[in-house]
């Protein structure tokens, strides 16, 4: 047994002042993952900061007409805000395909950011692994990576993110606020997330310490009419194999606004951006569709046990668009 020891904070200040000054403390959300990391021995901690009590939880519209969620915002909370399911369905839709009910309850939203990776190399704690120990090597390379990335890999990890409401977030540009010893931070989404590259350790810019305190995803009109789609092995709690959040605004049908990210294919949430430039003004048909699916995966690099993610996520990105396309979008 490793003695761990325990404390509540009180105020964000003070839990940020105590993690930053030790590297062996950790703060504590809801623990859906956390604490299944620490029994396998994957995390180490000396120290947890239970962060429970801060006024970090709740939904707020702000006047610029973007909406705030605080970071202890439980994800079942989240999918059933009135304005998270007519503004952003795609969050709502991401939120619930992303976990069992109880995890649901019990999962923060900035934790869900924050989640370790899936890959069973990771998280056996002694397999070679960059991530757990840097510099030992990838097993997944050269093993089973049947549920691993294709896009945004490196020849230092291919473990697939995975997050779904991060993914849907990527589609709609959404913004990480923090807060740490150094004042406040405010992060892009798509610049929170880091590929594996030389440090595949490092999966986001967070100092340690660092907290995540507000979640805002900027207004827009084309999020009222949008979707997730989670294709996995089994229609119950499971992680993605590719997923989709798109959103799709035509004008006498031509394509005047388009959002895509992919889950399930990337070493982080995927913003699909070179099928969106593509889509942009062209017509919406199927032609088209395709055409930019192509596009987005022309450069993924699969392994022998996922290169079906390629023409999986390609149809998946055809089938969401399609979907929209059918059910009407704003103009």
């Amino acid at each position: 047994m490793r003695p761990i020891s325990y404390s509540r904070a009180t105020d964000a200040a003070g839990a940020i002042a105590v993690v930053s000054a030790d590297p062996t403390t950790d703060y504590l959300a809801g623990g859906t993952t956390e604490i299944d990391l620490l029994r396998q021995n994957v995390l180490t901690p000396r120290r947890l900061v239970d962060i429970n009590e801060l006024p970090l939880a709740g939904i707020d519209d702000a006047p610029d007409g973007s909406l705030r969620i605080g970071a202890l915002t439980r994800m079942s909370e989240a999918a059933v805000s009135p304005l998270v399911r007519e503004r952003f369905p795609v969050i709502a839709q991401a939120l619930e395909m992303g976990a069992s009910p109880q995890l649901r309850n019990m999962a923060s939203i900035g934790g869900n950011l924050l989640q370790r990776v899936r890959c069973s190399y990771y998280r056996d704690a002694v397999s070679p692994c960059n991530k757990r120990e840097p510099g030992t090597g990838c097993s997944a390379i050269d093993g089973f990576s049947r549920g691993h990335a294709v896009l945004g890999t490196s020849e230092h990890c291919i473990a697939t993110h995975p997050s779904d409401l991060a993914v849907a977030l990527a589609a709609l540009d959404a913004r990480v606020h923090t807060r740490g010893q150094d004042g406040e931070q405010a992060y892009g989404i798509d610049d929170f997330f880091l590929t594996p590259d030389h440090t595949p350790h490092r999966e986001h810019p967070l100092q340690h310490g660092e907290l995540i305190t507000t979640i805002e995803v900027p207004t827009a009109p084309v999020a009222r009419r949008s979707m997730y789609l989670k294709v996995r092995d089994r229609e119950s709690y499971e992680f993605a194999l590719v997923s989709v959040a798109g959103a799709l605004s035509l004008v006498d049908g031509t394509i005047a606004d388009v959002r895509l990210a992919l889950g399930g294919v990337g070493t982080k949430p995927w913003r699909a951006h070179r099928a969106e430039g593509v889509l942009l003004g062209a017509s919406a048909d199927r032609e088209s569709f395709a055409s930019a699916a192509r596009t987005e995966m022309s450069d993924a690099r699969p392994t022998t046990f996922n290169a079906f993610k390629v023409e999986l996520a390609q149809r998946a990105i055809v089938r969401v668009l399609e979907t929209l396309k059918a059910n009407g979008s704003p103009a």
